[in-house]
């Protein structure tokens, strides 16, 4: 089977190219060739250079081509979608859209979540970008007959792409046993997946002609509190986790300036419990094996082993420092109000 991914070298995409080379398949990656060497294709794979942004350098690169699957961790918004459903009319077996479990009805209503919870995120604009991106590809099903699939990652990692807000420089803070705040109360539920078991899920809808015109998440089964994710990383330190608290609402307020306050206000700070019977019944091998606590540890021994890629960033630092005053602001503010 002839599958090309655009993207391919990300958090997400290199597992999913690396499990399709494991299955035999015939892996073509297209993207601008920039990749940092942390995450290095597999050999065999078949690399194609093109500036994704610019359609006429993808139309030169791919002219001629046929695959059967198409899959793209590189769209974003209703015009990305439009302009690959031109692209690849005619030319492709199954278009494989990569859109974004942050869709789902924020604030949660009901879980588990399933594929037929109402996509409604009123707090996000890259969870409504993306909202658009998938009715735009249900219409080309629809009318045009475009074999597509839409598959939802949640909040998913590698062993070199911690998943918290403020990525490494989080991580350190708790390793040097300093303080961080946890937005709310650290009690919602929260739930990680490693890309090493998202890409049997992935790879097993590609080349399934089933799956044309469904939609899909494919998350782990584990359920974690925000504390014990954070405890956790503490453990694999030989540290106490000192965390603080702080409603998620303030953070647009204290630190507006940083790119996960919106993320965490419009989808972190929400509980996500996901039902994965959907994505078991099309690929019987989705069966995801690295819990939290190992997917901890191979974090923890990725960073022991590349220092210079895991140092913590000094902007990002005092972003997570000036929370820790705003929690403490707060707290001294609130004493003279106690009984």
């Amino acid at each position: 089977m002839k599958v090309l991914y655009i993207g391919g070298t990300g958090t997400i995409s290199s597992s999913c190219v690396a499990e399709s080379v494991r299955q035999g398949h015939d892996v073509h990656v297209l993207n601008r060739g920039r990749t940092s060497g942390r995450r290095p294709l597999p050999d065999g794979v078949t690399t194609i250079t093109a500036d994704v942004q610019d359609a006429g350098s993808v139309r030169r690169a791919l002219a001629g081509e046929t695959f059967d699957s198409v899959v793209n961790f590189l769209s974003y918004g209703a015009k990305d979608a439009e302009a690959m459903v031109d692209l690849l009319d005619g030319r492709v077996g199954q278009y494989v859209h990569i859109s974004s479990a942050s869709i789902y009805h924020k604030p949660v209503r009901k879980v588990p979540i399933t594929e037929s919870t109402t996509r409604h995120n009123p707090y996000l604009a890259y969870a409504r970008d993306k909202i658009a991106a998938e009715d735009a590809l249900h219409r080309a099903y629809e009318e045009r007959d475009f074999p597509v699939t839409i598959v939802r990652p949640s909040h998913t990692y590698d062993d070199a792409n911690p998943p918290l807000p403020g990525d490494w420089t989080a991580w350190d803070r708790i390793a040097r046993g300093d303080e961080l705040v946890v937005p709310g109360d650290g009690t919602s539920l929260w739930t990680l997946t490693h890309a090493k078991d998202l890409a049997v899920g992935l790879a097993g809808l590609t080349g399934n002609w089933q799956a044309i015109g469904e939609d899909f998440h494919i998350t782990s089964d584990e359920a974690l509190t925000w504390d014990g994710i954070y405890d956790a990383i503490a453990r694999t330190s030989g540290r106490t986790a000192r965390l603080l608290h702080l409603p998620s609402e303030l953070l647009p307020k204290v630190a507006p300036d940083w790119f996960w306050s919106d993320l965490i206000v419009g989808d972190l700070a929400h509980s996500a419990v996901f039902d994965n019977s959907k994505i078991r019944r099309f690929v019987p091998a989705f069966r995801p094996t690295v819990t939290w606590s190992e997917g901890a540890r191979r974090l923890h021994a990725w960073r022991e082993a590349h220092p210079e890629q895991t140092r913590p960033d000094p902007t990002t630092d005092a972003v997570l420092a000036r929370l820790v005053t705003a929690h403490r602001t707060a707290v001294s503010a609130l004493a003279p109000l106690a009984p």
